[in-house]
């Protein structure tokens, strides 16, 4: 049986993935079965076909998302990846280095609430896994929406809860017992991967998160469940 959880605060989240930074791309694939790579994919699938295409990447962590774009979808003249941990960015710029894409693209330290870049900058907006981790979600997606230029896009990846009873249920179990004692193992910081436990089973996903993007301001907005609904596939336009 589900347990409510609280959400948990997200004062010091930077430091956070500063602390967990060198093991994260590890974690990741090994906590998922491999299958935040297919869901990455996933996202650059549903990219608009216009081109050419000038890509921002919040919360990009290690540049996982910029990279798959640049692999995967020609006509992209700008890559921009913002995050709060310079430690991640760090790894993301060693990353994009040593897969010759240095030069493609550009990582900087910035908060995804308060963007310094001008109005209608961007033909499409990206992020994964990171929204929840954000200060203040509708902020975030004003800032989004703000940045796009119009009829641009949004795709947004993040973690949800399966609504089938028994898959929900391994998930659930696997969350709370299995995640924090592996990633504090692998990482050294169980405290950190127990915040991202809590932070998923917290966090509006499905209908409630397509409202808040709605409410934000994007129109045409839809939401695809991916791996029994482990993970969800938003996306939102600009209003021309």
């Amino acid at each position: 049986m589900d347990r409510k959880q609280e959400a948990p605060s997200r004062e010091g989240v930077a430091q956070l993935f500063d602390r967990i930074a060198p093991t994260y791309d590890l974690l990741n694939r090994l906590l998922s079965f491999r299958r935040d790579v297919a869901w990455r994919r996933r996202l650059v699938g549903r990219i608009s076909a216009a081109q050419p295409l000038a890509h921002l990447d919040l919360a990009t962590g290690t540049a996982d998302v910029l990279i798959a774009a640049r692999r995967g979808r020609p006509g992209i003249v700008r890559s921009v990846g913002v995050d709060l941990s310079e430690q991640m960015l760090a790894h993301g710029r060693l990353k994009v280095e040593r897969l010759g894409l240095a030069q493609a693209i550009e990582l900087q330290q910035g908060d995804a609430t308060a963007l310094t870049f001008s109005d209608a900058s961007f033909d499409l907006a990206t992020t994964a896994f990171g929204i929840r981790n954000v200060m203040d979600t509708p902020a975030a997606l004003g800032e989004m929406l703000r940045v796009l230029k119009p009829d641009g896009q949004a795709l947004i990846l993040e973690f949800s809860l399966p609504r089938q009873r028994v898959v929900r249920g391994v998930y659930l179990f696997f969350f709370r017992h299995i995640l924090p004692r592996l990633g504090g193992l692998v990482s050294g910081d169980r405290q950190a991967y127990g915040y991202l436990n809590q932070t998923v089973e917290t966090y509006p996903y499905g209908a409630a998160f397509s409202r808040l993007l709605e409410d934000a301001g994007f129109v045409d907005v839809t939401c695809t469940p991916l791996t029994f609904g482990i993970a969800s596939l938003y996306s939102g336009r600009k209003p021309c």
